[in-house]
């Protein structure tokens, strides 16, 4: 067992949700099929390096996008998340707020910006307000 496998109790509550409609052509066996996806993304590798003892990565690669496109996999974290009493935290990047050097913030540059939106007015940088003004009344 890989470090991103599905566990066994993880497993029992998943394989009851997956679609199963046979195409004509033996099915690929899902846990091995559903290990290769989460072995790519949670190894951040490319479809192309998926190990072989996942299966075909043209498998893997197809199911991942039809599952997404019916809805497969919010079905799927919605009985994980039950199964579990609420007891698994996820963090989606895109709600994470980046320490302001951590981007392109240079020489310690301090940039305030206005939330008040009742004010009617363009948000403004308090520092460059600021340099404008000590430079004018030096001159």
């Amino acid at each position: 067992m890989s470090r991103y496998d599905l566990t066994d109790f993880e497993w029992r509550v998943i394989e009851p949700l997956l679609p199963n409609r046979p195409r004509g052509v033996p099915r690929v066996d899902d846990r091995r099929t559903l290990n290769g996806i989460f072995w790519v993304l949670r190894s951040g590798a490319p479809w192309r390096d998926l190990p072989e003892r996942y299966g075909p990565r043209a498998t893997c690669y197809n199911r991942f996008n039809r599952w997404r496109q019916v809805g497969v996999w919010d079905r799927l974290m919605d009985a994980i998340s039950a199964a579990h009493d609420g007891q698994i935290q996820m963090i989606d990047s895109t709600s994470v707020r980046a320490h302001q050097r951590a981007a392109t913030a240079k020489r310690r540059a301090q940039i305030t910006v206005s939330v008040d939106h009742a004010a009617g007015s363009r948000p403004r940088s308090t520092s460059s307000s600021t340099r404008k003004a000590s430079r004018s009344d030096s001159v």
